[in-house]
């Protein structure tokens, strides 16, 4: 028992055995935490049980966390590559409690797995407890028989653990696995703790404190159990190498890695090869839940994953993108435990493709740059930091990659001037970082939710029904009342108020009783399932206990039900028109019109939109029932639902089947909780009325569907009717119409500039003399014209040139706004005497203009006054007769 794969199975199957709650890996993107970015360690689902403030059914738990650490406070990025046991994403394995059981069972669980189940000696292992903490040697004492000098006491943070600057926290236990002597180091506590022969592979915290504020720690209500096994680290203890780039699941990826390019992982080599490997699973894992690469928050965190490893890959030699290539290597080691890759494998695919043919595109002219800005640098120097801002700035370099090009020279980074620099151009950006989170943050509603418990939701099978008022909100405050006039938040135990989420805008309507009336403009979802109206009392008052009869809006309840399950349709009928990497990325359902946005590398040309079109208007005509059902979470995606990545849903939900395909089978099976029609016919029609883009990768469809989309229609129909009534011929005949005068008018238009040109060759020059005067010998065609255009011009000196046989053709064109345009033209045996640019230029003076240009036999320029025609030509005449 030896493989990745095992060792988190069997972790997960002991602690299963000794009665705790299996519970899948919580998102990367925290749902419960604005002060994360990324889940970084096994305990943040779990975060509001160990404060008290949610419970669940179950107090006991172990899961397998996806984990990464990339930004803010926890960062390893640097360090990726280089070091045996550094990652970007990780897997945390732990075992919790949430006030059941505390440090005796804690430490004889970890006791038992570790010694019985992985088998390690005992006489190899060591571990360390928080200074003061007298009950935890103890029983390692009485549980492990270890020694005094077996238990190492550490007064540092290392043994005190929180997960950020507030939050759970409390004293740890580290265990330690001996190496051997091969390798360098000392026990933990000693002078040469860091090196690699003493490994911490999992960390048992006894969670006893809130820390609430800086300075403000307080007791939990129940002590608590948090424990986090880096599945990395046991696996190669368990493996017997040295490092976790040498365990099966890395030495799979670095293996696909070292065929696509063909150099092994050998020398400098070995380091890239680890880089690509890591760095393609946290890039995965985070496309899968929906993060794209961008230039802000989790998504520039991603590109600097993308781009560092893509940096390694050039390194490699790989003259295409590589990354793409090695997702298949990656689906089938982690696929069976995160399925999520498996389903997400083509949108992982493709983002990876495109972001590192556009990073291939800069990276050339940013590391040019960087060499000639770090030419004159040697070992022990730093690239100022101005220099390192401009290529993040300009080419999109993230400052960990300048430092990682530099790396092998001994050159740094001046960091604090880079950040002066990023603080000077973009303070604003440098905001701190306040993450997504959920309206959850708002601790007012932790405390409310967990008295009054969640709303029922009743608006799938009605839009009235009774509620009974148990909370009022004023300013984020409760209170007892609201009077007339005043707004407020209102929660009831029941309500058939369908509350914003999943893209989909909140209801609005009426809340009423005997001599009462509330208007709810909006309502909004707190908590997951806590139902919460905004409201503006209109008459009478309200209190806390009232019964109220809640009416939807139903007209736009129906509207928006129109959009939402248009915007399933559009879904699927994408995807059946460009391919299965289509995948939801964002909506809006709202009453007057829905926008869908999904992946997709380019613009979609009209016959794509208008077969898109097409088809969901096919099954809108059906008339088919849309059907729901409720159902366990993988019983869904067992059926073929689509689900939206990174949405998260509970162990039950709702799948909505729409459409027949021509095999008889669902055309549309998604998982939602918003809310449809009862048959596809109720849409009505769906027409597309645009289609753009919004991030890279990303593209928009907008939509009109039922009454707006008939208005719509009538809108254009009207345009037609008229459009045929001026044009005096039929409806269908309007575009042949139009053709007609279009081409019409370029006829006329080309029949008038050549009736222009007739002209201005004709008669008297400018000034009523000649066109065609004698300067000094040479016969000069000089004439001023109105209406021809610049490019003109040219073919007007060539005629003048032709029917001068030898001579100079000078033609200033005014404009109708008074600007003027001069061409010079000499012919062929005159070439070698005068200059027409020389020309140009003096005639373009005279016009209030600077110089001109072309070749020797013909020049252009212009000017602003094109009153000095005259003046324009007789500069050219004097030039003549000077030379």
């Amino acid at each position: 028992m030896s493989g990745v794969n095992e060792v988190r199975k069997t972790f997960l199957d002991y602690f299963a055995g000794e009665g705790h709650a299996p519970v899948a890996s919580g998102p990367l993107v925290p749902r419960n935490d604005p002060t994360l970015m990324f889940a970084s360690a096994g305990m943040v689902q779990f975060k509001n049980l160990f404060t008290g403030v949610e419970r669940r059914s179950y107090s006991t738990a172990t899961t397998a966390q996806k984990c990464l650490r990339a930004g803010g406070k926890h960062n390893d990025l640097d360090n990726v590559g280089y070091t045996a046991r550094h990652h970007t994403f990780f897997e945390m394995l732990g075992n919790f409690s949430f006030g059941d059981y505390f440090k005796e069972r804690a430490i004889e669980l970890a006791w038992n797995l570790v010694t019985k189940h992985f088998d390690l000696p005992k006489d190899r292992l060591l571990v360390t407890v928080y200074i003061d903490d007298d009950e935890a040697h103890a029983l390692w004492k009485k549980i492990a028989g270890f020694s005094d000098d077996k238990i190492i006491r550490i007064a540092s943070s290392d043994n005190f653990w929180a997960a950020g600057e507030t939050g759970p926290c409390g004293p740890c236990s580290e265990i330690f696995f001996d190496q051997g002597d091969k390798l360098a180091g000392g026990p933990p506590g000693s002078a040469d703790e860091d090196g690699d022969r003493f490994l911490e592979f999992w960390n048992l915290v006894f969670m006893q404190y809130d820390q609430v504020a800086p300075g403000d720690r307080r007791d939990l209500p129940r002590p608590s159990i948090d424990t986090g096994m880096g599945l990395e680290r046991i696996s190669a203890i368990l493996q017997g190498v040295p490092s976790n780039y040498d365990t099966d699941l890395f030495r799979s990826l670095i293996n696909a890695s070292v065929e696509a390019t063909g150099v092994a992982a050998e020398g400098e080599a070995k380091a890239s090869h680890r880089v690509i490997a890591d760095h393609l699973r946290a890039s995965a894992f985070l496309v899968a839940e929906g993060v794209l690469p961008s230039n802000e928050g989790r998504g520039y965190v991603l590109r600097r994953i993308m781009r560092r490893a893509m940096r390694h890959a050039q390194l490699l030699g790989a003259r295409d993108p590589l990354m793409w290539r090695l997702v298949p290597a990656l689906t089938r080691e982690m696929g069976a435990a995160y399925p999520e890759l498996v389903r997400a494998e083509a949108l992982i695919t493709e983002t990876l493709e495109l972001e590192e043919t556009r990073f291939r595109s800069t990276l050339a002219r940013g590391i040019g740059l960087l060499e000639e800005a770090a030419a004159g640098l040697g070992e022990g120097d730093s690239l100022a930091g101005d220099t390192a801002f401009k290529l993040y700035d300009t080419y999109g370099f993230p400052l960990d990659l300048t430092q990682d090009a530099l790396r092998p020279r001994g050159v740094a980074v001046d960091v604090e001037g880079f950040n002066a620099a990023m603080a000077r151009q973009k303070a604003e950006a440098r905001a701190a970082w306040s993450g997504s989170g959920e309206a959850a943050t708002e601790a007012v509603w932790f405390g409310l939710r967990d008295r009054v418990g969640p709303t029922e939701f009743l608006g799938y099978g009605v839009e009235q029904a009774e509620g009974a008022v148990v909370a009022l909100l004023k300013d984020g405050v409760e209170v007892e009342r609201l009077n007339a006039g005043e707004t407020g938040q209102l929660v009831a135990n029941q309500t058939p108020f369908y509350a914003e989420s999943g893209g989909q805008v909140g209801d609005s309507g009426a809340l009423t009783a005997s001599g009462v009336r509330l208007e709810v403009t909006e309502t909004q979802k707190k908590l997951g399932d806590l139902f919460v109206h905004v409201v503006e009392v209109a008459e009478g008052a309200i209190r806390v206990g009232d019964a109220l009869t809640f009416t939807v809006d139903h007209a736009r309840r129906r509207r928006i039900r129109g959009n939402h399950s248009a915007t399933h349709l559009l879904h699927e009928a994408l995807r059946l028109t460009l391919g299965d990497h289509v995948a939801q990325k964002g909506s809006l359902v709202a009453p007057d019109r829905l926008r869908f946005d999904f992946s997709h590398p380019k613009p979609i040309d009209d016959s794509d939109l208008a077969q898109v079109e097409a088809i969901a208007n096919g099954i809108v005509l059906q008339n088919d029932a849309v059907t729901t059902r409720v159902m366990g979470i993988e019983e869904a995606r067992a059926s073929g639902a689509r689900a939206l990545f990174g949405e998260k849903y509970g162990d039950e939900v709702r799948v909505v089947s729409m459409g027949k395909t021509d095999e008889d089978k669902p055309y549309s099976i998604e998982l939602c909780g918003g809310t449809h029609v009862g048959a596809t016919g109720e849409i009505g029609a769906i027409t597309i009325v645009g289609e753009s883009g919004v991030a890279a990768g990303v593209r928009r469809v907008e939509a009109l569907t039922g009454e707006a989309a008939r208005q719509h229609f009538e809108t254009q129909n009207a345009r037609v009717a008229e459009l045929a009534l001026l044009l005096k011929t039929q409806e269908a005949d309007v575009v042949a119409r139009v053709e007609a005068l279009v081409e019409e008018r370029r006829k006329l238009e080309r029949e008038l500039v050549d009736a222009r040109k007739k002209l201005a060759m004709a008669g008297e020059g400018s000034g009523g003399a000649e066109a065609v005067r004698d300067v000094g010998g040479i016969k000069l065609f000089a004439r001023t014209v109105e209406g021809i255009e610049m490019k003109d011009l040219k073919g007007l000196v060539d005629e003048a040139k032709r029917s001068l046989g030898s001579g100079v053709a000078a033609i200033v064109g005014v404009t109708a706004e008074g600007k003027a345009g001069v061409v010079v033209g000499v012919t062929q045996d005159l070439a070698a005497k005068f200059n027409a640019v020389d020309l140009v230029r003096a005639a373009s003076a005279a016009l209030g203009g600077s110089g001109g240009g072309g070749r020797p036999d013909m020049a252009q320029a212009g000017g602003p006054d094109g009153a000095k025609a005259s003046e324009a030509l007789d500069a050219v005449a004097a030039l003549l007769a000077a030379a």
